[in-house]
């Protein structure tokens, strides 16, 4: 049995949605290494999050090529956002709130008789 070659071209796998670390490992299981220009402590990266990549997932490249990786979006291209929710604050009322919205009163319903 001979050991098999390394092709020159590989797949460049999906890096976004892993954490810094997969990330690394993922690229590097198919032989090519992964930049982040927007960390210049990458390497020491771990839980961050791939929000985008260049060349996109599926392309083929030769071997031992880089990988470009962004943490953060970029200006104007949106993101996650604040996560708790600042004004305005909803209407109060509830379920409540509901009820009294229907054109026939909920008491009209109650006492309407069937056949």
């Amino acid at each position: 049995m001979t050991p098999r070659t390394p092709t020159p071209e590989v797949r460049v796998p999906r890096l976004v949605g892993l954490m810094a670390v997969d990330a690394r490992e993922s690229a590097r299981a198919r032989g090519l290494s992964v930049h982040a220009p927007d960390r210049p402590d990458f390497r020491l990266a771990v839980v961050d999050y791939v929000v985008r990549q260049y060349p996109q997932p599926g392309t083929e490249v030769p071997r031992d090529s880089v990988v470009h990786v962004w943490f953060d979006f970029g200006e104007g291209e949106g993101g996650g956002g604040v996560r708790e929710p600042r004004g305005p604050v909803p209407p109060t009322g509830g379920r409540r709130r509901e009820l009294e919205e229907p054109a026939l009163p909920h008491a009209a319903l109650l006492s309407s008789s069937s056949p």
